[in-house]
Order: C-alpha cells, then sequence, then structure tokens
C-alpha cells in the first residue's frame, strides 16, 4: 500500500497497480483481495492504491511506472448506489470506508482513476473492472442522471473493461503483457470489453446484423455476432433500448453467448461472451491462497463491512434465480460455482485457531444460503439454454435442487474443533428449501440465531411476475414449514424477518396498500425497508426507464416521482407515527378511506396521533434548515464533483478550482 512497504519487501517496482474505492482488506469477500492474492500466487508483484486523492495524479506515481498495467475499480459497489439512497439523497455513512466516512472516493470513481492513471504514466495499459465498470460497459439508463449513458469505456477511456469476477481474466491479461503482446492483442479474450477506434471501426451505415463479419467486425471466441441498436438509437428511442436490453441479458451464458457490437457515433464498443465459470478445483486455488483476512494494519479506525463478513465463510458464488432488480446473476452468473468441503473446512479450521475469532461464524453462504453444488444435470442442454431462471416461473425439471452435500457441510463446519456456532445469514431460497425437509430441519435446529432473513419482496402476483420471484403463498407455506421445525428443535420462539421493496416497476399503490394489509395481518412491523433502485444493467431497470417488459413486451406500471415512491415505502411501515400523513395522503389518493379509522383492517386512525405532529414538526424545521444552508452555498455532505473544472494536460484560463479531497 505504499513506497515504504515496497522497500521492505526489497522491490524496485510493482508489476500492477491495483486502484480501488474501497479501504484496503485482505479477506476473500473484497475483490482486490482476491485478484490482488492471485496475480501474487503467480509472480506478480501488486501494489493496492487504495481510495487516494483522485484530485491530482500523486498518488498514481508512488509505486513509479508499473511494469504492465493498472487495475482500475471503483469497489464492492457502483459509486453511486454507495452514495446515494434511492431518492438521491447523499448517505450518511460509506460501509467500505474506514470509520464509515463518506466523501473518500467520487462519483463515478472509475472515471477519475482511469483518468489519473493516464496523467500519471501516460502508455501504462489501463484495465477497467469491478462491479461499476462491468453493469456500465454498453450503453445504460442512469438513474442518478436520469439519462441514458454511453459505455464507460469512452467516458474512463479505459483500454480493455474486464466484466465479471475476472480472476482468469485478469491473469492472462497480466501473462500476455508480460509476454510481450500489447493491449491490442487481448481483444480475443473472454470477458472483456473494448472500444474500436473510428478508424478501425465499418462505416455504421452498412452494418447489419446479418453482415458483421463479413465487413470487419472480428469474432475472436468462435461464437458470433450480434448487433446491438446503436447508443444514439437506445438514448432517443425507449423500444430500441428494449431491443437492446431483450439481446443483452439473452447472451449471459459463457455457453451459447454471441459477441456484441453497439455502435456510439463512428466508434463501436464489443464485448466479447463471458468467461467460463471456475471449475471446483479453480474456486479451490482462489479461495486457499494465504488471505490475512484482516483490514490493512494502516487503518485506525473500524471498516464497517468488515466487521460485518470478518468471519464468514463463502462456499460457492454464482445465483440461476435471476430475480430482475438484482445484479449478482450479471455479475457472478447464473452457474453456480461450488468449493469443495475440504477447502472450506480447512478455512474454518484456520479460522478457529485465529486467537481472535470467537468461536461464531457469521453466515456460511454466498449470494444465496442453499444453492451450494446445484446445477444442471443435462449440461448438453445448459450449453444451449438460455432461461433468465432455472426457478421461475417454475423450478426446472433438469435443475438438481438436492440439498445432501450442503447438509453434510453444515454438519461437518458446526463439528469442526474450535467451532461453536454456524449461523445462514445469506438469503435462503424459499422456493428450494421446501423441497429439502432434512435443510429445513438443520436450519432450523442449529444455523438460526433467533431470526432468519427472507426476502419474499412483494405480495401482488403481477410485482413478482416482473420480479421474476414466487407467489406470495411460497413465502406462507415455507413459514408454516419454519415454525414447524422450530418447534420440533424445541426452538419455538425463532421467527422470520420477511424483505420487501417499495417502488418496483409494476407496484402501484394499491399494490402497496395489500402489503400494508398482508403486513398488518401477519403481525409484521419491518424496522427496515427497501426502496427499488434502478442499477445499471438490470432487466427491472429497462421496465423502470421504459415503462416495458423487455421479454415479454407489455406495458408495466412505474412511479417515477419522488414523491410516490416515498409513499410507497410510507405504506410499508405504516405502524410508524412519523408516516401517519404520508399514508393517509397514500390511502386518500387510492380511494381507500376504509382504510382510516377503527375496523380491523384499518391501517391509521381517523386522527393523527401526538408523535406524528411531532414528527411533521420536526421536518418542517428541518426543510426550513436546509433551505437556508442551500441559500448560503452551505451544503450538507456534499460530494466533490471530480471532473469540475479538471482537465489534465489542456492550457486553459478556464480551469476552476477543485474541493480539497478529505484526505488531504
Amino acid at each position: 500500500m505504499s513506497a515504504g512497504e515496497m522497500a521492505q519487501r526489497g522491490w524496485d517496482y510493482v508489476d500492477i497497480v491495483f486502484v480501488t474505492g474501497d479501504a484496503y482488506v485482505d479477506h476473500p469477500s473484497f475483490a482486490m483481495a482476491i485478484l490482488g492474492r492471485v496475480l501474487e500466487s503467480h509472480g506478480y508483484r501488486v501494489a493496492i492504491l487504495s481510495q487516494p486523492n483522485w484530485q491530482s495524479c500523486n498518488a498514481w506515481r508512488q509505486f513509479g511506472r508499473p511494469r504492465l498495467f493498472f487495475a482500475i475499480s471503483a469497489g464492492n459497489m457502483d459509486s453511486l448506489i454507495n452514495h446515494y439512497t434511492a431518492n438521491r439523497k447523499v448517505r450518511n455513512d460509506d460501509a467500505y470506508s474506514p470509520g464509515g466516512k463518506i466523501g473518500l472516493r467520487p462519483d463515478r470513481a472509475t472515471l477519475p482513476y482511469c483518468q489519473r492513471a493516464r496523467e500519471a504514466f501516460p502508455g501504462v495499459p489501463v484495465i477497467a473492472g469491478g462491479v461499476e465498470a462491468s453493469l456500465r460497459r454498453l450503453a445504460h439508463y442512469d438513474y442518478w442522471s436520469d439519462t441514458v449513458r454511453r459505455s464507460i469505456l469512452l467516458d474512463s477511456k479505459a483500454d480493455l473493461v474486464a466484466y465479471g469476477m475476472g480472476e482468469k481474466t485478469i491473469l492472462e491479461i497480466a501473462s500476455r503483457l508480460a509476454a510481450g503482446e500489447t493491449v491490442r492483442d487481448l481483444r480475443d479474450l473472454r470477458g472483456v470489453a473494448y472500444v474500436l477506434g473510428a478508424s478501425e471501426t465499418p462505416d455504421p451505415e452498412v452494418a447489419t446484423k446479418e453482415n458483421l463479419g463479413s465487413i470487419g467486425f472480428k469474432d475472436a471466441t468462435g461464437t458470433g455476432l450480434a448487433l446491438l441498436p446503436s447508443f444514439e438509437a437506445v438514448k432517443a428511442e425507449k423500444p430500441a433500448f428494449v431491443d437492446a436490453t431483450y439481446t443483452i441479458h439473452m447472451n449471459t451464458n459463457p455457453f451459447n453467448a454471441k459477441t456484441l457490437v453497439q455502435y456510439h457515433g463512428r466508434q463501436a464498443v464489443v464485448v466479447n461472451p463471458p468467461d467460463l465459470p471456475l471449475s471446483q478445483s479453480e474456486m479451490d486455488r482462489v479461495y486457499d491462497l494465504p488471505f490475512s483476512r484482516r483490514p490493512h494494519p494502516a487503518y485506525m479506525e473500524k471498516i464497517p463491512a468488515f466487521e460485518m463478513i470478518k468471519d464468514s465463510v463463502t462456499i460457492m458464488r454464482g445465483c440461476f434465480g435471476g430475480c430482475t432488480f438484482c445484479s449478482i446473476t450479471a455479475h457472478q452468473g447464473r452457474i453456480i460455482q461450488s468449493r469443495s468441503q475440504q477447502s472450506i473446512l480447512g478455512e474454518v479450521k484456520k479460522m478457529a485457531m485465529d486467537p481472535e475469532f470467537k468461536g461464531v461464524i457469521s453466515d456460511i453462504g454466498g449470494p444465496t444460503a442453499n444453492m451450494y453444488e446445484m446445477k444442471c444435470t443435462r449440461p448438453e442442454v445448459e450449453a444451449k439454454c438460455r432461461r433468465m431462471s432455472c426457478v421461475h416461473p417454475t423450478i426446472c425439471k433438469l435443475l438438481g435442487t438436492d440439498h445432501g452435500p450442503l447438509i453434510d457441510l453444515m454438519r461437518k463446519t458446526r463439528e469442526t474443533p474450535g467451532i461453536r456456532k454456524v449461523f445462514v445469514a445469506s438469503g435462503v431460497r424459499m422456493d428450494l428449501a421446501q423441497r429439502s425437509p432434512e435443510y429445513l430441519r438443520e436450519l432450523a435446529a442449529h444455523h438460526v440465531g433467533g431470526h432468519l432473513k427472507v426476502a419474499p419482496e412483494h405480495t401482488d402476483p403481477e410485482v413478482l411476475r416482473a420480479m421474476k420471484k414466487p407467489v406470495i403463498d411460497n413465502f406462507g407455506t415455507f413459514a408454516d414449514a419454519f415454525k414447524k421445525a422450530s418447534s420440533a428443535a424445541g426452538k419455538p420462539k425463532q421467527y422470520l424477518v420477511p424483505y420487501f421493496i417499495a417502488s418496483h416497476p409494476g407496484s402501484d399503490m394499491n399494490a402497496m396498500i395489500d402489503l400494508a394489509l398482508f403486513l398488518k395481518r401477519n403481525g409484521y412491523r419491518p424496522d427496515q425497508v427497501q426502496d427499488f433502485i434502478p442499477a445499471p444493467f438490470d432487466i427491472a431497470t429497462c421496465m423502470y426507464y421504459t415503462g416495458i417488459d423487455p421479454f415479454t413486451r407489455k406495458q408495466v406500471h412505474v412511479d417515477r416521482h419522488l414523491r410516490n415512491r416515498r409513499l410507497q415505502r410510507a405504506l410499508m411501515q405504516f405502524f410508524k407515527p412519523e408516516n401517519y400523513f404520508q399514508v393517509r395522503e397514500a390511502l386518500e389518493m387510492a380511494g381507500r378511506q376504509d382504510l382510516i379509522g377503527s375496523g380491523c383492517d384499518a391501517l391509521i386512525p381517523d386522527s393523527p396521533p401526538a408523535a406524528a405532529m411531532a414528527a411533521r414538526r420536526a421536518r418542517a424545521a428541518q426543510e426550513g434548515r436546509r433551505a437556508l444552508q442551500r441559500e448560503s452555498g452551505d451544503h450538507v455532505h456534499t460530494v466533490p464533483n471530480p471532473n469540475a473544472g479538471y482537465r489534465p494536460g489542456r492550457k486553459s484560463a478556464m480551469r476552476r478550482p477543485l474541493p480539497k479531497h478529505p484526505a488531504s
């Protein structure tokens, strides 16, 4: 992390500088740790440049000129989702920063990070990756600017985007650059996207879906070529955006995906098919690397994200659920990649030997808790399959849903000497779990710490269909089965904590009122609620922006106005006095005054409680203070714009001063 540490190792140069928007934590839940350790295990010298001051390139120069390339990532999250709530308000903390401090990374962090790398050492290849770059590799809808933005490749000027998880891709990039190849030679790699310059891009006027190969586009992987509507088309016409989304998601299976081509003016962005999933032995090699499982010792304050996951164990990656609002499938893939029991138990034994470990594994799972070693039983069919979900609208008959390997692993983990308790905190896929009563018994008896988080997400059939989630009856049957299993285990007080989403495409005020009634009738009072955030690349984001489901081509109701989104959120917490007036407004808007009063189903009383009046006065006072701050120019929690007035290499008197980085 510093030139001093280079000197301690006796290094006079590094091969790769890995730039990240997160604090450096050497734990396999953090991308910089996995990719850094993978490169290190093959003999490469890696420097981690964590949360640098992006307003100059000085930090990028501290390790000297990297021999091979800069690897750029905004961090474990898209930087805008990291910074802003669904209501576009600045968040009060950043879980991936020391002390939870905000402002230690810029908005759209990939862009200034790549630009500073270019400025620091012109000619050194710049490879962007991570969630932010992966999900923005093509023209995409950006919720925070409410516009369709072009590929991040063009704005960042990166040579390549390595999308997806990236272990094999980054290692191949390093080995080929070390062998003397140029960054242009890497365009045949799976899992990468790149831009063709105007001089090497075939004329867009002559390009059709049928002739891409004949006019000069290379099918480097031999899987075929597919032409997407251009950036200009998807920006101007929502049907074109729908068509592009459909084609992109129909080409996410690495076994049959085509190379995608999208024109941006006279240039073309080319996206090769996703990299093939890791085998079990490859997964083991990655997770068996010598992680310290700690933040870098330079940090004096706790890093919230690390505190949450430090005692967790990743057993698999990928998710075949295909939920339209979730980016996991888009980033990790639909194919489950599982570690061997030997590898997992080896990690557990090392944890048990750590003197700081308290004997409790906080989570054993992955994107979901119960997809370990599940896969298609017919590989020849899987290679051709284009289903978006293996479990929606029904569980595919070819999907292997045996929970036996997972049950065996759970038993062996909790029987490991030094382990007192093993919890399951990852989301349990309820429709799969009900296929294994034995799994439910094991879960309830040994792996739940009083409550279990599950995600039915909504109650309305149309909303659930748009989400690709099971009908709400599935939650009811799971709840009954879990209750019985808990009672049989002598733990009758264990309960479920269901998660629901407000303002998802398809959800109108009536759907949310039905959800509120469901919560009231079943005695659920959620402390935390989720607002739908249209993340780049997601299918649900296409629905939000266009009002059209890209797979059915049917119209979908969307509440885009922030006022309506706030009302939907308030309905999920109708019982809170501070939400009284918003809930009343929502009920009156929907013509449901029958739910105002003292009846059994009434959500709120006729008269506002005293706490509701106090909350309204407090909000009015707060808004008054904010108005005064805006008038005086004193903005609270402002995140500096990294691009304001910064034009490296240009001599101009119009250059404006930049705000100071918090660390400077």
